[in-house]
């Protein structure tokens, strides 16, 4: 496969423990979340995967551990995490960034994003809070999108206000990440997947 039709998939995870539910331990959540939306992505067919990590050595050993062999495992600077990981990705025609916590994604949602890149210059899941869930970044990275340095946390409107023409910008269905107690109501229990968000659910 050569860069003009590689495509990667690349999760990015903080380095340090995030929102956890009562009761939980934040780093084993955080590190649960990261897993479980590892597995989704690297059950997709004619991708690559790799997992960025927003933090230091120990952070990526951490995550290292959790993947299949092989897996690219690297660190990437908090302040610009989603462009970082698209560089360091490699030669490619097409990277999607997804964030740890979406351990039930829909795989299907992460192909729309490739196929909307094919006239996109950035195409994205948002998330029911207003942030996020995944990033789809045409290569070479465009010169408005590098300047934004969009993260999970840009609010759509801000790519909408900054689009030099009316389809750089491509919007996929949405999705729900797992960030507050409410975040969990949406977690199906008859889906198959997320075991390990599934496991500290049920132990305390």
């Amino acid at each position: 496969m050569t860069s003009s039709d590689r495509r990667v998939v690349v999760v990015v995870v903080p380095g340090t423990g995030t929102w956890a539910p009562p009761g939980r331990d934040a780093d084993a959540w955080r590190l649960a979340l990261a897993e479980d939306t590892y597995e989704v992505l690297a059950a997709l067919d004619r991708v690559d995967v790799a997992v960025a990590v927003a933090g230091d050595d120990a952070a990526v050993a951490e995550m290292s551990a959790l993947t299949w062999p092989g897996t690219p495992t690297y660190a990437v600077d908090p302040a610009r995490s989603v462009l970082h990981a698209v560089e360091l990705a490699g030669p490619a025609a097409a990277v999607v960034a997804v964030s740890y916590d979406v351990p039930d994604l829909p795989g299907l949602l992460i192909g729309k994003l490739f196929r909307a890149l094919s006239h996109a210059d950035i195409a994205v899941t948002p998330a029911e809070d207003g942030t996020l869930a995944a990033i789809g970044v045409n290569l070479p990275v465009a010169g408005w999108v590098a300047d934004l340095a969009p993260s999970f946390d840009t609010p759509l409107a801000d790519l909408e206000a900054h689009k030099p023409r009316r389809h750089a910008v491509a919007v996929g269905p949405g999705w729900h990440r797992l960030r507050s107690n409410a975040d969990l109501a949406r977690l199906d229990p008859g889906l198959e997947g997320w075991d390990a968000t599934r496991s500290i659910l049920r132990h305390s």
